[in-house]
C-alpha cells in the first residue's frame, strides 16, 4: 500500500520516480481502509530533503500511511520557501487535539546549544508531553532523540572533541527485539554529530534499553517502553550523498572537518560514496511501522487512553 501525500509536494515526484508507491488525496478517499496517521515534526533546515528521506522509508511498507508535516508554531524556517511551509506544514499549535499513530521528531542543527537555550524549547517540551496522550509511538532522531531522553530521563548530552562523522559499524544488542527483526549482527549507519549520549548514563536511567550500539560512537537506538518511544541518535534516513554534501559544504566554507570515516571508497573524496545502510534503514522503519500497526487502537480516538506500553 502507498503513502498518502499531496500530489504537489516535491517528494511526490521524487518517490514516484524511485518506484515508491504514493497516492494523492482523491485516490486515498476511494479506499475503504483506515490508514496509519504518521506525523513528521521536521526541525531540519533542508525541509524538502528531509521530508523526502522519511517519506521514502515509511512509504515502503504494505500499509497505507497518511503523512502530516508539522512545524514549530512560531519558529520561522530560514532555508525553505515560505510558500512551501504555508502549503504543506501545519503548526503544532493547530494539532493539540489531533491523535497520531506515530510521530517522527527529526534532528536539528543546534547541538552546540544547551537544551534550555533553544528558542523553541518550551514548545517542544510541550510536544513531548503531548505525545503521551496523543501519539501511540514516537521516534526521536538525533537531536530530537537526545532532547526526548533529556526531558523524560534527565540524561545529558555531551560535546565531543571532534565531530563523529562517517559510517560506523553498530552491534545488534537485542536480536529478539521486534524493531530489529531481520537485522544482521552488525550494521553500518551514517553518523554526523558533535554530541553524544553516554552508554553508562543510558544504563543508569530507569526503563531505557539500548538496541543498537557502537564501540566507536556509543549508543544509537534506545527503546523507552514506558513512554512508547524509540530514540535513534544516528541517520539511517540519509541519502547516499548526504554526508558528501555536509563535507563539501564545510570544505567550501573553510570549516575544519575530517573526511567522513569509512564512507568514500578508500577514504578518497574524489570517488562516489557507496550506500551500505539502505537495506537496514528500510528494515528499521518497516519494523517500526509494523509495530505501530499491530499495537495501535483501531479507534484512533482511544490513543493515549488504553495502555502506556506497546506490548502490555
Amino acid at each position: 500500500m502507498p503513502i498518502k501525500i499531496p500530489a504537489d509536494l516535491p517528494a511526490y515526484q521524487v518517490l514516484t520516480r524511485e518506484g515508491v508507491m504514493v497516492m494523492a488525496e482523491d485516490q486515498a478517499a476511494r479506499q475503504d481502509i483506515r490508514p496509519l496517521h504518521i506525523g513528521l515534526l521536521n526541525l531540519m533546515p533542508k525541509k524538502i530533503q528531509t521530508e523526502t528521506q522519511f517519506a521514502r522509508l515509511i512509504g515502503a511498507t504494505p500499509l497505507q500511511i497518511e503523512l502530516t508535516l508539522i512545524r514549530m508554531s512560531e519558529h520561522q524556517a530560514k532555508n525553505t520557501a515560505a510558500d512551501h511551509m504555508e502549503s504543506f506544514y501545519r503548526p503544532f499549535s493547530d494539532l493539540q487535539d489531533t491523535k497520531f499513530d506515530g510521530l517522527i521528531i527529526t534532528g536539528a542543527p543546534i547541538e552546540h546549544l544547551d537544551f534550555d537555550q533553544v528558542t523553541y524549547w518550551d514548545e517542544i517540551t510541550r510536544v513531548f508531553e503531548w505525545t503521551q496522550t496523543n501519539v501511540h509511538s514516537t521516534l526521536g532522531v538525533c537531536w530530537g532523540g537526545m532532547a526526548m531522553v533529556n526531558h523524560f530521563h534527565g540524561v545529558r548530552k555531551h560535546m565531543l572533541d571532534r565531530k563523529a562523522f562517517g559510517c560506523f559499524g553498530h552491534n545488534n544488542l537485542a536480536p529478539t527485539s521486534p524493531y530489529l527483526r531481520g537485522f544482521s549482527d552488525i550494521c553500518v549507519i551514517p553518523v554526523s554529530r558533535w554530541t553524544e549520549m553516554r552508554q553508562d548514563e543510558i544504563n543508569a536511567a530507569d526503563g531505557l534499553r539500548t538496541l543498537l550500539g557502537s564501540d566507536e560512537v556509543g549508543p544509537c537506538l534506545v527503546e523507552d517502553r514506558a513512554h512508547r518511544a524509540l530514540y535513534i541518535f544516528n541517520h539511517f534516513e540519509y541519502d547516499s550523498d548526504t554526508l558528501k554534501q555536509e563535507y563539501d559544504r564545510d570544505v567550501a566554507e573553510g570549516v575544519a572537518i575530517n573526511v567522513p570515516i569509512n564512507y568514500y571508497p578508500g577514504d578518497d573524496p574524489a570517488k562516489a560514496p557507496q550506500n551500505r545502510w539502505r537495506s537496514h534503514a528500510h528494515l528499521l522503519y518497516g519494523n517500526w511501522i509494523n509495530e505501530v500497526y499491530e499495537t495501535t487502537p483501531f479507534d484512533i480516538a482511544k490513543i493515549g487512553l488504553e495502555t502506556t506500553d506497546l506490548r502490555a
